[in-house]
């Protein structure tokens, strides 16, 4: 099925798990929340990084525009979430970002992030559940 900005809209339970190619672990669970505006929702993450050895708030915030352009909080393109899930990439020179988006199990989905270059080397993989609260 087709995904639309407005299937994204309200609050997301968030969890994460980070893998690095050294065998380092890190965890994040947290709320992802999509806040409608005139064309566009602004995405906003709240939640606790667990790096193992320190735990810490973290936050982050993209612009996603109706047709599933992500656009980073400074205005710079990121990548195009494919509407029916499948694979985008993002060049952050020195380093490649692809991600998969998975769809099937709506609405609970993933978001499957492999990063490689010569400054990252890691998988992470993001569930999204809808937030029932």
């Amino acid at each position: 099925m087709t995904r639309q900005l407005a299937d994204f809209i309200g609050k997301w339970r968030i969890t994460r798990e980070i893998t690095h190619a050294d065998g380092a672990r890190a965890s994040f669970a947290g709320v992802a929340e999509w806040l409608p505006s005139e064309g566009w929702a602004d995405y906003v993450e709240r939640g606790v990084l667990d790096m193992g050895t320190a735990r810490f708030n973290a936050e982050r915030r993209y612009r996603w525009t109706d047709d599933l352009d992500v656009y980073f909080d400074d205005g710079r393109f990121f990548h195009a979430v494919p509407q029916c899930g499948g694979d985008a990439a993002h060049w952050c020179d020195p380093d490649q970002y692809d991600v998969t988006y998975d769809f099937t199990r709506w609405p609970e989905w993933t978001a499957r992030w492999q990063v490689r270059g010569p400054r990252k080397d890691y998988v992470m993989v993001s569930v999204y559940t809808r937030d029932a609260g």
